[in-house]
């Protein structure tokens, strides 16, 4: 059986092949991931769409993985996710249109894994690094008061 340090790293291979199927079967039947910058949550095969929202918007994504801190069934990740913004992004906000803009944004994930499967995946992106690369945060200085 695989440790869950090789399941987690398997799940971030069939992410960069963008292998949906793959991705999806690494996952518990009630397992879940939470994209907590977005506020969103994906079950069941909706999971595969957390690969398919970046593979769409960035088709050059590779997540460099830094960092791995395995304890039992938890593991965390920092790592950086790379690419260029050449597809529309979709938020639940609504949808960034390509920038053609390189992003280099950190991010930490956390996973919770029981018998070999992912319970739960939360994703801890760095949104305003991430929207500020893509360009769109142009003005953020103005919606501070000045001392």
């Amino acid at each position: 059986m695989a440790t869950n340090e090789q399941v987690i790293r398997a799940l971030y291979e069939a992410a960069e092949v963008q292998d949906v199927q793959k991705f999806v079967s690494l996952f518990a039947d009630s397992g879940y991931v939470y994209d907590v910058s977005a506020g969103r949550k994906y079950y069941g095969n909706e999971i595969g769409r957390v690969v398919d929202i970046f593979a769409t918007a960035f088709p050059d994504m590779h997540r460099e993985l830094t960092d791995f801190y395995v304890s039992g069934d938890v593991v965390i990740v920092e790592l950086s996710l790379n690419g260029t913004h050449r597809g529309p992004l979709e938020l639940p906000a609504g949808t960034i249109p390509a920038t053609g803009k390189e992003i280099h944004t950190p991010c930490c994930d956390v996973f919770h894994l029981k018998d070999g499967k992912v319970q739960s995946f939360h994703c801890y992106t760095a949104a305003t690094i991430l929207l500020g690369q893509l360009g769109v945060l142009p003005n953020l200085a103005a919606a501070f008061k000045k001392p």
